[in-house]
């Protein structure tokens, strides 16, 4: 047999690794059936059992009546009746050997046709020993009957066993499959979801301990993060004040080296209070957006030439949408601050419809954003560290979330960090209900 080429194998593992596994009702219905038919089985083996035996009991008794009937007749009468003969050639040695020590004698003898020889035999008086023999044929037919019963029954109690599984496991699966979804919307911030409201029913188990639980949990977190989002905005509010303050005094200074990185440090502070205060307003999840239909394309080159200038643009299908222009410019300027200050030139601004892509040829994004999206005050590995503060990726994906857009980070096959921006068909309606998708590294 040819073995499978690297690819081949390749595509067999990936396969294998992301295959769906069995769901919860039919792990409780496989469940039940194996112990329904394990059950079946044994019942239907000790049923089977007792009744053949009470099969073989009756049949050695009616042969032993027989043989004592069939040896008065023949001691009155000399005449042999129920088909007994005399030192029949064909009685068992086993059953001869014990009717010659002068007891009266059953034996059954398998002939290997499914049924068994029946055998009485009776010593007579002139040493000569007196036997009969038959098979029962009509008994074992009640007895095949019964198995064909039992074989029925156990295959209606496998299958009524699997029926009540699927239900059984279909209910707390939907039970569960509810929780996960609600607990999804509760770690997308929509912090009105409530896992035991979702999930319903009148009947009380261990999910609803579960969603009490989740509900509890949630609540903790969000009382904290809440209460960090309050320090947070606190701290940004009171140093505004100090900080407008330093940046006025340094325009006051006289010309000089020294006044030049006092303005630039006191500006880069201003900036960082200000985007500080942005991130704490994005997680209030109070922001609106106010919405005006533009068109994608143009309204991108437009801001494309002011924000980069060095950027390229291709509008590959041009789209009306309706969103915040304020908002979408913020989101583009952060994207392309990112692409110039960690990336590599060339980089590329693509229009495809309600998709906006930006794309530069650096190093790519690190996997810790690719598996847990944009975070504040981290900017990556070594490559992409040394700069910034980690909000520019944060208050873009914030954004994206006040404009119901769907912002998603990867890296290019051929190198280089690809961020993608898709406006909703429709304007939305909240600010926390779509999440930052982060795919794997590619």
């Amino acid at each position: 047999m040819p073995q499978p080429t690297p690819p081949t194998r390749s595509r067999i593992r990936r396969w294998l690794r992301n295959r769906p596994g069995a769901g919860l009702r039919w792990k409780v219905s496989a469940a039940i059936a194996v112990v329904s038919a394990l059950v079946a089985i044994a019942l239907s083996l000790v049923v089977h059992n007792a009744a053949l035996a009470s099969l073989l009991d009756g049949s050695r008794d009616v042969q032993d009546e027989r043989i004592k009937f069939a040896q008065r007749i023949y001691e009155s009468t000399n005449r042999l009746s129920f088909d007994s003969k005399i030192d029949d050639p064909k009685l068992p040695p086993e059953l001869r050997e014990v009717a010659l020590t002068g007891q009266r004698a059953t034996f059954l003898e398998d002939t290997g046709g499914g049924v068994p020889e029946v055998w009485a035999a009776v010593p007579l008086a002139d040493g000569k020993v007196l036997s009969i023999h038959t098979r029962f044929e009509d008994r074992y037919t009640v007895l095949r009957d019964l198995d064909r019963a039992l074989v029925v029954g156990s295959a209606s109690v496998v299958l009524g066993g699997s029926a009540l599984g699927v239900l059984v496991g279909g209910r707390l699966s939907r039970r569960l499959r509810k929780a996960a979804t609600a607990a999804g919307k509760v770690a997308q911030g929509d912090r009105g979801v409530r896992v035991r409201d979702a999930i319903g029913g009148r009947v009380r188990d261990e999910t609803d301990e579960l969603a009490r639980a989740v509900d509890a949990m949630a609540d903790a977190l969000g009382q904290r993060l809440e209460a960090e989002r309050r320090v947070t905005a606190d701290i940004a509010h009171e140093l505004r004040t100090p900080v407008t303050g330093l940046l006025t005094a340094a325009e006051l200074l006289p010309p000089g080296r020294p006044t030049e990185l006092v303005r630039d440090r006191a500006q880069a502070l201003r900036t960082l209070v200000e985007e500080v205060l942005e991130v704490a307003r994005l997680d209030s999840a109070a922001e609106r957006a106010e919405l005006q239909e533009i068109a994608l394309g143009e309204f991108v080159v437009r801001r494309v030439r002011v924000l980069a200038p060095e950027a390229s643009v291709a509008v590959v299908k041009d789209a009306q949408v309706e969103t915040d222009p304020r908002r979408l410019e913020r989101v583009l300027g952060n994207l392309l601050a990112n692409a110039a200050e960690h990336g590599r030139p060339p980089v590329q601004v693509t229009v495809d419809g309600r998709a906006l892509r930006v794309r530069d040829h650096g190093p790519g994004f690190p996997s810790a954003l690719l598996a847990g999206g944009p975070s504040r005050f981290r900017t990556g590995s070594r490559d992409r560290a040394g700069r910034g503060h980690g909000l520019g990726l944060t208050i873009a994906a914030g954004q994206a979330r006040v404009l119901g857009a769907r912002l998603t980070f990867r890296n290019a096959p051929g190198g280089g960090a690809v961020a993608v921006l898709r406006l909703p068909h429709s304007a939305p309606t909240d600010t926390g209900g779509i999440a930052v998708v982060t795919p794997r590294q590619r």
